[in-house]
């Protein structure tokens, strides 16, 4: 029981940040310095739009409540776009482990394949910040 509450707990945390991470998509693509980083930028911010909305339905399945976002979250300007890119790895590798304790906390093995699309698209973000860091890396060199 235990696993269950701490899963939907996660949950609900997981979708009432999700302003926060909007503004921060928002700054990463009006920040990025080539199309091709834009674009990979909002597939992520897509992506994550989804995932936001798998998890307020399997909430719902649970609970019968809906979540809620708050509004005004802060959001607090990196010091620069490429520290922002670095946050968002660190961000995308915190998810994959709040992730697989949401996955191992829900009961239906169709909910939980779900949690794991999830968490391997986290990984593909990890990957695809790790591929900006890099192309600016080199572009800096």
């Amino acid at each position: 029981m235990w696993a269950y509450n701490t899963a939907l707990s996660l949950i609900r945390e997981a979708v009432q940040s999700e302003r926060e991470g909007e503004l921060k998509y928002n700054y990463l693509i009006e920040n990025a310095p080539t199309q091709e980083e834009r674009e990979i930028i909002t597939s992520i911010r897509d992506d994550e739009r989804l995932h936001r909305q798998w998890y307020r339905d399997i909430y719902k399945y649970y609970t019968n409540e809906e979540i809620e976002s708050y509004i005004g979250e802060e959001f607090t300007e990196p010091n620069s776009y490429l520290d922002g890119i670095k946050s968002s790895i660190f961000g995308a590798l915190s998810a994959m482990e709040r992730y697989r304790i949401i996955r191992e906390g829900l009961p239906s093995r169709f909910f939980r394949d779900i949690v794991l699309r999830i968490l391997t698209d986290e990984m593909k973000h990890a990957t695809k910040y790790n591929y900006i860091l890099s192309i600016n890396s080199l572009n800096s060199n």
